[in-house]
């Protein structure tokens, strides 16, 4: 659509229409949440976990919950749901006590299937511990109180424009499957504003989107490094609440408390230079 132009008198009386005549606003929103998923049709969650017996290296599944209600155009396709599962993933293979990491597609997860359904994935992926991943995305739109304006030297032009504000929520829980526990819980957030018009407006909301999931998913595996580390101190601090072991063939490298055998091992090498230099031999 080609831009008009329009003299800077002309310019103040539509900002002065627009703020009297009030505008238009839209809502969406697309949402899932593990809740719902893990404890259908209950008010309130009671859940008495048994303790953790966690065997290092640990099998890891990764997977996005059902969606609330299944709507068109949802902002995560089955593909891009992929890329961040893989995203997730590839930071924690870092951890030497993660053994495998496994991307569980979408169909393999029923709505409200709760422990039964990770039960079943349990025995096809083999995994211990699964990582759920929920989200919420609201976007914002008000008619005609935004305004596209490019001054040049002859004068201004002005495209009616939209306000769009994108806020997105991920989340992502940490499950011991057997003991049905949450180990640990992080989540990553982001905003986008911009400004479209109502020709591209679509396509905005789609960027926005796609934008959105991508600046939360970066907060939230910052966040996951975070909770890890915290899950680590807790398990030595409390060790009647978790039960570690290793497989046989887990050489122990990089184990729950090896930043502690770390640290030990550094203090006993400072001690025996320190006395080779002051204690006679």
């Amino acid at each position: 659509m080609p831009a008009t132009r329009y003299p800077v008198g002309t310019i103040i009386t539509i900002c002065l229409l627009l703020l009297f005549t009030g505008c238009a606003s839209r809502t969406k929103n697309y949402s899932s949440s593990v809740v719902q998923y893990l404890y259908p049709n209950q008010e309130e969650v009671i859940e008495t976990p048994a303790i953790p017996h966690l065997t290092l290296p640990l099998h890891v599944g990764i997977a996005f919950v059902p969606e609330n209600t299944k709507k068109r155009n949802q902002p995560l396709t089955e593909r891009n749901k992929m890329v961040l599962m893989k995203s997730v993933s590839e930071h924690f293979k870092k951890y030497e006590f993660i053994k495998s990491i496994d991307l569980i597609p979408s169909a393999y997860l029923t709505p409200e299937g709760s422990f039964t359904n990770l039960k079943q994935i349990q025995t096809m992926y083999g995994i211990d511990v699964i990582t759920l991943l929920s989200f919420d995305q609201s976007q914002f739109t008000d008619e005609g109180l935004a305004t596209i304006t490019y001054w040049t030297l002859v004068g201004a032009y002005v495209i009616p424009g939209e306000k769009n504000d994108t806020h997105t929520m991920l989340d992502a829980a940490v499950y011991d499957i057997k003991s049905r526990k949450m180990l640990f819980r992080a989540p990553g957030t982001s905003r986008i504003k911009s400004n479209a018009t109502p020709v591209n407006l679509a396509e905005q909301h789609r960027l926005d989107a796609e934008n959105g999931f991508a600046l939360a998913s970066k907060e939230l595996i910052l966040n996951l490094d975070l909770q890890l580390e915290l899950f680590r101190e807790k398990v030595k601090e409390e060790p009647e609440d978790y039960q570690i072991e290793h497989s046989p063939s887990y050489t122990g490298a990089g184990s729950m408390d090896s930043s502690f055998m770390e640290v030990m091992g550094l203090l006993l090498g400072g001690y025996w230079v320190w006395r080779r230099k002051h204690l006679p031999a």
